[in-house]
């Protein structure tokens, strides 16, 4: 198993895997021509294992606890929870209607300083409800962790609710690579 991990090669393999050219409608009613499809990133272990390790340089060092968000976020954080041996919770939309009611899953987290990670970021407005979410409870949230960034306005939006997000790659890196690796 390779630690080091090229980001460019990374990159080319995460546009052949998961960029789909093809129309995709969110939940705003907005269409793309593209999208990132995280299930075919969370599907193949060693492109995920891969972009797990890339993204663990990215977490910073105080982090104590990874906060995974239902669904793309989830294999994210399993994965760079194995990478850095860091514990992770794993945080619904809503909170489960049976059951244990919960809406966040997994580690103890009050007074752990936590990273959010998602798969995309496109506006942060779910980012930053799920560290609204996470700092009610008892998590201080500071930073958020993503694959890819599309450039709608999330890295502002977190940032004046002093939110850093660290992106792996940005629309353009995985465009680029799309145009470098084989055919889509």
């Amino acid at each position: 198993m390779t630690t080091h991990i090229r980001l460019t090669d990374l990159t080319v393999r995460l546009a052949e895997t998961s960029l789909v050219t093809a129309p995709f409608h969110l939940a705003d009613g907005a269409r793309l021509d593209s999208y990132f499809d995280e299930y075919r990133l969370a599907a193949d272990p060693d492109l995920l294992r891969d972009t797990a390790a890339a993204m663990a340089a990215l977490v910073p060092d105080e982090t104590q606890l990874l906060a995974g968000i239902e669904l793309g976020g989830v294999p994210l954080a399993v994965a760079l929870s194995a990478a850095t041996g860091l514990p992770a919770v794993f945080l619904r939309r809503r909170p489960k209607g049976y059951g244990s009611r919960r809406q966040i899953e997994g580690a103890a987290f009050t007074g752990r300083r936590t990273v959010l990670v998602d798969d995309v970021v496109r506006s942060g407005g779910q980012l930053l409800a799920m560290a609204r979410i996470l700092r009610i409870a008892g998590a201080p949230v500071s930073d958020a962790l993503c694959v890819l960034e599309r450039p709608l306005g999330g890295r502002t939006l977190l940032a004046e609710h002093n939110v850093t997000l660290r992106s792996l790659l940005t629309e353009a890196d995985l465009s680029e690579a799309s145009r470098r690796g084989d055919p889509l």
